[in-house]
């Protein structure tokens, strides 16, 4: 799909879980789960090894919208029973002879632990193979990450090594774990697996 062909805004929904961009309306509502996931969050945010002033929100959605409408991303929040409890971001969504991307995210404290974040990444990773037409995800999360190595695990994201000093995280360059799928390894999608996973076990 070229990026004149991308559909923006894309909103998913798999109960209890919605994918939706981020608007303008959602300040007060992003401020505060921020706020209140700063000490949870802060080990594992990516940082920039050159400071600059943080943007404004509305410039921040703004920023969003136009790598969404250049097809260069997916900037979605997550939701839940109409609650904003995070963000999740397809991101260097890239064509040519690779049709790759990779997924991010961050969820509060109080909803980690109920099986949000895999649906999430389920649903974004289901919309990039069989809507966009991408052939591989990819995910990277730091050794010490375990919540989020549970998520690729429940998954089946294969473990494809470690990246040395690959992304610069609380003020250092770090050290990732990548996770990959490629589509013909998920041929009903992530979606179902979760799915039919959760239904052996009852």
């Amino acid at each position: 799909m070229s990026a004149s062909r991308v559909r923006w805004p894309v909103v998913l929904v798999e109960d209890p879980v919605t994918l939706r961009p981020l608007r303008r309306r959602d300040r007060t509502a992003w401020t505060e789960l921020r706020r209140r996931n700063a000490a949870w969050l802060e080990p594992w945010e990516a940082t920039s090894p050159t400071i600059g002033p943080a943007p404004s929100f509305r410039a921040y959605v703004r920023d969003l919208d136009a790598h969404a409408r250049s097809g260069d991303a997916l900037p979605f929040v997550i939701e839940v029973d109409g609650e904003l409890v995070g963000q999740l971001t397809v991101s260097s969504i890239t064509r040519g002879s690779f049709w790759s991307a990779s997924i991010g995210y961050w969820i509060g404290e109080h909803v980690a632990g109920r099986g949000l974040v895999p649906l999430a990444v389920a649903m974004a990773s289901d919309y990039a193979w069989f809507e966009l037409g991408l052939h591989r995800i990819e995910i990277n999360i730091r050794p010490e990450n375990a919540a989020s190595l549970r998520v690729v695990e429940k998954l089946g994201f294969r473990d494809e090594g470690l990246r040395r000093r690959f992304l610069h995280i609380a003020g250092e360059w770090r050290d990732h774990r990548s996770f990959a799928l490629t589509v013909d390894e998920v041929p009903g999608g992530l979606v179902r697996r979760l799915r039919e996973q959760a239904a052996s076990r009852e």
